[in-house]
This record gives structure tokens, sequence and C-alpha cells, in this order.
């Protein structure tokens, strides 16, 4: 180890000799496309090319793709992915039976009949297809604005990221149906309205001392993080916290279960930070320095602030923050007013200025640290890290906490007397809402359950580090609930009072990509784009935020399906979708009846799905991931990135999504590429895609694509933190200055100290909210109760087949909507389950594989019984995104056991708009021949089919991989 202390610029040469010795030792494991002659049968050539699987998730694991004869024939883990320590799991294996699938989309189509008939297709060049796609979007946009056009993507296949931002450049409208909006997006805005845009990642794979999984299971699927990784943790942990309504897999494995009523997390969230400050577990300096807890806060109603011109959210912040402005005719409206607690004076955080800081400070960048000690790193193969100590206040400032009882007396510049508080005080008064013994009434969970929870939480296993247990693994639940963004607040400002932010396994950001963001290999780097502003984007009538210049960055779902039916404020009549589908987010069945009233669409996919075969006028054949060259990083916080490399070639004319939208470019006439840098404004086939991905290359130390892909087949994974020691090897990166917040990629200046806020520190006063939603009381993480659940709507909950309804789990065979062709994940997972506690099963008369009825005032499904004492009694939880490919008619049955069809579209979280996807009454009953069409349980298709409903079903085999015949 060597010494515990070093100057961070010691630790990175330290870090360059590292690197240099793993490049002569190599990597285990032998490489490469260009090993030949390994058969165990025959003569034919074998090639074992290292990739990065892309059969769910968030979290890309590596792998080895062995091709024989040009086919694949098998995949398994890479050991040099530290990230995924070697798994592969069931869906990445299965992920061979997709490349091969016999129901692939090969070719370009043209539907021939018309909608709501079973659709005939055409085939057609590529050509016709741009040129027909892009004419019928041109002429509608000349007829009704260019915001007519939406965009709808779907789960981060990072290569088919067009409509997050591409699509909007090239027709110049901003309405995006984004997959976002109900998964991750949510966390991501939360933390940006706090501290930092998406650092909602925890950095699970530094091994935090005390493992919190809030609300997920990626030990089943691997969303944020990989299941090995996730497992290997957990078990390895001081302790596991499970805060969820159901006991996931890894959660019977637990140390402490917060076993808390869907829909309650965020009171659950601010009850631990109730604890936490009760008990002084807190990190003192950290909350004073680096959040905006000292700052204060006038307290008289008719207090009118001065602006701020402190924007590195927003242009309009209009806090009742104590600006010095407030206080005289010639101070700065971006110094923030603290009171000295060592002189009872009034002193300062500057925001703006040159240097940016506290009155006495001239800031520096931090130096002095120590390396890290995360037990089981070595184990994978990754570095340390080197921690930074805090850096102390200016000699003779030490701003207060608390005020004099009754708050400080100040005189404004127009001689009025106003009484101010600190934050802090109005936090803990804020909390005094969520004590343990309300929140027991809240939540279910025992006060008692709920102390040590959070006490184990907050009490440093090893205080000698000086930085706190860990982060917070906080996933889906938080945001399906209808207080999607001020529950993530909540969890993100735990991990702060905590010191456990950009820690070691603590929250650090997202790993970070070139020159931007991890989506630059699908952004047109010509500056010719169509320009497009968010002055018309739907949704901003609802929800200000999205409206505004802190938004979140989609269009809102409910808003744009509410614009097609209504034509107000304006008519939508066309779009295009890549890998999206209307199932996840709104109503599914208001969804989809909208968008078949569109006067065009165009579906990039892989597969007819209800989206394609109900709603699409041109049919665009996307590659498998086998199939396609793409640099991919970890959107999560492991620090590490490689590729997706093409293995085989595609099926037919599919061709890789990066190719498809340069294509789409063309045909609109925009220029996609910069000419004096690629040669072309547009380009063809592997030179289009060598060309985006050389986009994203920009910055690093490797600038060309196919030497990057040389250098990780023969070396395998990237690790962020050998790469960039200090700014992503670097933790507590707010005393480096904002830019390395972020990773520093490419590098750029440090304007100034802190996070990415108003204040420039995690603000548990949100500065944003407070401007932008006046008098609405979102500045501190407030809990609103589920508008369909027990308290605001207790009528739905009357009956004794009436239940509380959670949804969304994890397994481990589906990735929401994908895979249900699969005949390997099929036959072990023939039909959706509705979890239900036996207790409330025998009561029903219900016994194990019988299939219910589950209905609303909106809709009713299938799905069948799974018995299990892991959810409580008067809850259920059912499987989402199901839809039948066995079906043959257009929407494949997604109307018999899509469980988004049951929701009212209207619920809505109140600042973002994401969908209340959980948390709410159902009726559950069982299906008999006297309730069921067709006189069958088992849902059926509209002639009467049954779906597949056994693992033995002959029509699995129709599936198995085609190998022939897809030239």
């Amino acid at each position: 180890m060597g010494t515990l202390f070093m100057t961070r610029r010691a630790f990175a040469k330290a870090s360059a000799v590292t690197i240099a010795a793993a490049g002569v030792a190599g990597i285990g494991g032998q490489a490469l496309a260009e090993q030949e002659g390994a058969s165990s049968t025959g003569s034919g050539e074998v090639k074992h090319i290292r990739s990065c699987c892309r059969g769910c998730g968030k979290m890309e694991c590596g792998v080895w793709i062995t091709v024989k004869d040009g086919r694949v024939i098998k995949s398994e883990g890479d050991e040099s992915a530290f990230q995924s320590a070697g798994n592969h799991c069931a869906k990445g294996q299965a992920s061979l039976q997709a490349a091969y699938h016999p129901d692939r989309l090969m070719y370009p189509l043209k539907r021939t009949t018309p909608k709501g008939q079973a659709p005939e297709w055409q085939r057609i060049s590529w050509d016709e297809a741009y040129k027909t796609t892009v004419d019928a979007i041109h002429e509608l946009q000349k007829k009704y604005g260019n915001e007519t056009c939406i965009f709808m993507g779907g789960t981060s296949r990072i290569w088919a990221m067009g409509p997050y931002g591409a699509l909007k450049q090239c027709f110049g409208s901003p309405n995006g149906i984004q997959a976002n909006e109900i998964c991750k997006g949510p966390r991501f805005y939360a933390t940006k309205l706090n501290d930092s845009n998406a650092y909602s990642w925890m950095e699970v794979v530094g091994h935090p001392r005390v493992f919190v999984q809030w609300g997920g299971a990626s030990e089943l699927s691997n969303y944020d993080d990989s299941c090995r990784t996730t497992v290997d943790v957990a078990t390895r942990a001081d302790c596991h916290i499970l805060v969820d309504p159901r006991q996931t897999n890894l959660g019977k494995e637990a140390d402490i279960w917060v076993n808390l009523r869907p829909g309650t997390d965020g009171a659950v969230a601010n009850c631990w930070a109730n604890i936490i400050i009760e008990n002084d577990l807190y990190d003192d300096l950290y909350v004073r320095k680096w959040m905006n807890a000292p700052m204060l806060v006038v307290e008289e109603d008719s207090f009118s602030p001065t602006p701020s011109s402190s924007s590195a959210q927003s242009k309009s912040i209009n806090t009742r923050l104590l600006k010095e402005s407030d206080l005289k005719e010639d101070g700065s409206d971006t110094r923030f007013m603290v009171l000295n607690e060592l002189t009872g004076e009034l002193s300062w955080y500057d925001a703006g200025g040159d240097n940016p800081g506290w009155e006495g400070e001239d800031w520096a960048p931090a130096t002095a640290g120590k390396e890290a000690h995360q037990f089981g790193l070595d184990m994978t193969g990754q570095a340390q890290g080197f921690v930074l100590d805090y850096t102390p206040f200016p000699d003779g400032l030490y701003p207060a906490l608390a005020t004099e009882a009754g708050g400080r007396e100040v005189e404004l510049k127009d001689g009025t007397t106003v009484h101010v508080r600190t934050v802090w005080e109005r936090y803990r008064e804020f909390l005094q809402d969520y004590t343990p013994e309300i929140v027991e009434e809240v939540s279910g969970v025992s006060a008692d359950t709920l102390r040590k929870a959070a006490i184990t939480y907050a009490t440093r296993v090893d205080p000698s580090t000086g930085y706190g247990n860990g982060g917070i693994q906080y996933m889906l639940a938080g945001e399906h609930a209808c207080n999607a963004t001020q529950n993530n607040r909540a969890c993100d400002l735990l991990a702060g009072i905590t010191g456990n932010m950009d820690v070691p396994g603590g929250m650090r950001g997202s790993t970070p990509g070139w020159p931007v963001y991890d989506l630059a290999m699908c952004v047109p780097d010509s500056g010719k784009t169509t320009a497009y502003t968010l002055d018309k984007i739907l949704g901003k009538e609802r929800f200000p935020m999205i409206g505004s210049d802190c938004n979140p960055s989609w269009a809102d779902a409910t808003s744009v399906y509410d614009a097609i039916e209504s034509g107000e404020p304006y008519n939508v009549t066309c779009g295009i979708g890549q890998t999206g589908d209307f199932m996840n987010q709104s109503n599914s069945l208001f969804a989809s009846e909208q968008l078949c009233k569109l006067e065009f669409w165009c579906s990039i996919d892989l597969w007819h799905t209800p989206c394609v075969d109900m709603v699409a006028d041109i049919v665009m054949p996307a590659a498998h991931w086998m199939e396609l060259d793409c640099i991919r990083k970890s959107q999560g916080s492991s620090g590490a990135f490689g590729a997706t490399v093409k293995a085989v070639d595609p099926p037919g004319e599919a061709k890789n999504d990066l190719e498809i939208i340069v294509g789409l470019f063309q045909a609109a006439g925009v220029p996609y590429f910069d000419e004096a840098v690629h040669g072309a404004a547009w380009l063809e086939g592997d030179e289009a895609v060598r060309a985006c991905n050389n986009i994203a290359l920009k910055g690093f130390r490797i600038t060309e694509w196919e030497e990057y892909k040389k250098e990780f087949q023969e070396k395998g994974w990237f690790d962020s933190k050998k790469e960039k020691p200090e700014a992503w090897g670097t933790y507590r990166r707010y005393q480096l200055g904002n830019g390395a917040i972020n990773g520093d990629f490419p590098p750029t200046p440090n304007p100034h100290q802190g996070w990415n806020t108003t204040t420039h520190k995690q603000e548990i006063w949100s500065t944003v909210l407070e401007s932008w939603l006046p008098g609405q009381g979102e500045e501190f993480p407030k809990f609103v109760e589920a508008p369909h659940g027990p308290v605001a709507d207790p009528g739905l909950f009357e009956d004794d087949n009436s239940f509380l309804m959670t949804t969304g789990r994890r397994q481990g065979t589906y990735f929401h909507s994908e895979h249900r062709q699969l005949p390997w994940c099929r036959e072990l997972w023939p039909v959706p389950r509705l979890e239900m506690n036996p207790v409330d099963a025998e009561r029903l008369g219900l016994e194990q594989g019988d299939w219910v009825w589950i209905e609303t005032d909106q809709h009713k499904i299938r799905e069948v019984v799974d018995l299990y004492y892991g959810i409580a009694p008067g809850v259920v939880n059912a499987e989402h995104q199901w839809w039948y490919p066995e079906l043959d008619q257009p929407d494949h049955g997604f109307k018999l056991s899509g469980v988004n069809c049951l929701i009212d579209r209207h619920a809505q979280d109140r600042i973002i708009g994401s969908s209340n996807l959980r948390a709410y009454g159902v009726k559950v009953y069982k299906a008999t021949p006297e309730n069921s069409p067709f006189g069958n349980p088992v849902p059926c298709g509209d002639d009467g089919t049954p779906i597949i409903h056994t693992c033995d079903d002959e029509r699995l085999k129709s599936w198995m991989p085609l190998y022939e015949g897809r030239e």
C-alpha cells in the first residue's frame, strides 16, 4: 500500500505506473478476433470476440462471443470486465436466440392495409423507406408546424437513442416520448435539482460497507449494476438493508427489511433523515460547507427578494434565501448570506465572480488526501482511487446551522426588518412531520425498525476512513408513485447529510463519456441541424418544469397522447419510434388508441411489436447487439467502458441504428457529420458507424474507432479510475471544481468549487423548485400519498377482494417487454404472475396457478396467482409489460395482461409528469369459464387461440433459431 497520505498529483503518477504494468502483464484470457482454428469439430474458422452484452438493463456486462463459420455459437462472461465480474446471465445467453430468431424484421417494409386491420406489408428499398418517411413528416410539418412530429424512445440501447436528441435535431421538434420519464429520469432530475445530474447512481462496485437496496432487484436483472456484483457486494457488506414492500430474491438474506407500504418511500426517506439528525449522525462539516444548510431563509411572507443572477441551473432564480443584494443597494445578488458562528455576524458564500467562494477565501482545488481502502476491489482488478481530505473554512469563518430562538433579525435595504433562520433549522422543522412514530402509521414499518435501519446506515463502520458507509441504491420504485421527484430528492439528501456523496461506494454519478456525455455517438456534429425550442413542448402547461431552462429533457407522454385526441394545444400528426413502445407509461389502452390516429408513423425495431403492427406505416429493421459496433460505457458509477463489437452480419438488410439515423438526416437534407472532420456530411455502412463512434471518442486518448476497438480486444475493459485518475479516480471532486464532478471528459475549465447548483451547494432547499413553482411548498422533499392508494382514495379498498397493487419487479428471464418470443426464456416463465400472500389467497379461495382477473375502473387483465409470503397481506405484485408475440393479431394481446392498461393516465408526478405505475387499488377475483371470453380462463386472442401458457407448448419450437436464409 505504501503511505496512506499523499498528494493527488503523486497518486496520479502512481496510478500511471499501475496502468503501464497492467499493459505489460496483459489481461487473463485469450482474445481475440484474430484467434483462429479452435474448432472442436470440422475445419471451420473460430473467432472469440470481446464485446458487451445488451440482453437487459443499464449495466453493460462484458462478454466473449464465439463465432464458428460465421455463426454465433456461444456467449460467455468476460473476466476482464470488473463491473460484471465475468457474469453472464440467462437473458444475455438467450441473446443468441434473439439474433437468429425467425421472426426478426429483416427488410424495410411499407404497410398496404389500413390501420385497424391485420397488417399486410410490402418489401421496399431503404431509399424508399427513408424518402417516404421524410416526405410524409415534412408535408405534415408544413401544414401544422414542426412540433406536430413526435419521437418515441425506449430503454437505452445506447446506439438507438435518436428520439432523445438526434431526431429532434433532424426535424426540429422538441416532442420526445421517452422511457426515461418513468425510468432513471426522475432520479437524474432530482439530483440535477439537488447537486448534479445523474448523481442517483451509486458506486456499487466500490463495495459499500452498508448496502442499502431500495426499491429494486439488480441481482436478477442488470439494471443499476451487474447481477453478480450486486450479490457479491450485498453478501460481503457489514450490513444489508432492504427497503421494499416485496422481499426480493437477494432480500431474503438482508439483515434489516424495511417492509414499507407501496408508495410511501418518500415518507420513509424523510424519516431516516429525521432519525439521523436527531441522533447527531450527520456529517457536520459536509453539511455546513457543501450543502446550503447554513444559508438564511427570510421568514416573512411579505418579503420580496431580489432575483439572483447565479445561473448554474436556471436564469430565473427568485429565492427567499437572503442575499447581499437584499441588504444593501450595491450588494451582490450571488452572495448568499450565512451567520458566522464565531463572530455572530453575517458572512456569505459568493456564487459569482471570477473565483466563487466563501468570504475571505481564495479558493484553489484540493490536493491532500489518501488512497481509499475498500475491501474486495482486488478480486476484480479495480483501482482503489484517491480520497481528498475535507478542506476547512477560511480562518475566522464557521457558518452556523442555527440562529437564536425565533430567528435572527436583519434590516433590509429598504429599512424593513425581517427574521431569518437557516435552511437547516427549517429542514429540521419540516422533518418533524416524519418522526418514526408518525411514519410507522404511514408506511406500516415499526418505529423500531425505522430507527434501526437509519442508525445502522449512518453509523460509520470504520470512522478512520473519513467517509460514510456508502450510498443508497435507490431504484425504480420511488419513481412510480406520483411523488417521483421528491422521493428521489429525499434519498439524495440522505446520502448528503451522511457524507456519502462522491466517496468510495457512495453516490458518484454516471461514468463519464466523450465528448460531453455517453450519447455522443448518437448526436450529429455538423453544427447545421434543425433548431427547435421548448416553447411548444407538450406538457409544460401542466408541468412548468418541462418547459423551463432547468428541464428534465422530455415531453410528457400523457400530454402528447391528450394532444393527439384533442388537437390542443396543437395537432400532433406523425412521428418515429426507435426501440420504444406505448406500454411503458401512461395508460396503454389510451396511448395505443391515440397513436393509431396519427397520419404517419415510422418504427425502427427488431420485431413485429404491437406498436409496429398497430401503428407503423413504414418499418425499418434494426441490427441486434451481436451485429453492430458501438462504444459502450456503464451508465452507472462503475467507471467501466468498452465496446459492443460486431460478431456477425445482421440478417437481410437490417442496419445499425446509428446508420439508420444518418440515412434519415440525408433524406431530410440535414447535414449530420462535420465535413471538415469526416470528409462528407453523410456516410453509409461501416463508414457511418465509424464516424459516429469517432464523434464519441473526441477528447479520449484513442480518437479512432478501429484503434479503440483493437485495444479493447487485446486488453479488455477500460477503467476510468486508471484512465483519468484525477477526474474519476479521485473522490470528493466537488473540491476540485464543478467540471470534475462529472468526470472531466474531456478536460474542461472548472469555473467554481462545489456542485452544479444555484448556490454551488447540495441543495436541501431547492432554489429551482422555489423559483419555478412559487408558493407550492416544494423547496423541501415533501411526501404526498399516491392518488389511488388507501389514504387518498379509501373507497377503492372497501371490498374483501380489494388490494393495493405494486408492479415492475425484476425477474430473471425478461427485461420489461423484451424476450417473450425467446424459447429459453418463455419455457422457463411462460405466463405473467401475480404474487399474493397465501393468507389472502385462502380467504378468496385461490390456489397456486389459478388465473385471476385484476380490475380497475380503466380495464381488467389476467395473470396467474403466485403464492408468496414475501409480500404483505392486502398487497399484490403484478408483472409488467406483457404481450404475446404468438398471437397473430396487430395488438399481439397486450390488452390481455398489460398492467399499464389499468392505470389512471392523469395520475402523475406533480413536478415532471411521471406516471403513477404502482401503489393503486385493484380488485382481484378468480377467472372462470363463466366470466372469461371463449369460456377459457387462459387469455386468448381475438379468434380464441390461447396464449402459450405451458413450457411444452409446441409453438415454442417455431421460434427456434433460423441460421439459413438470413442473407
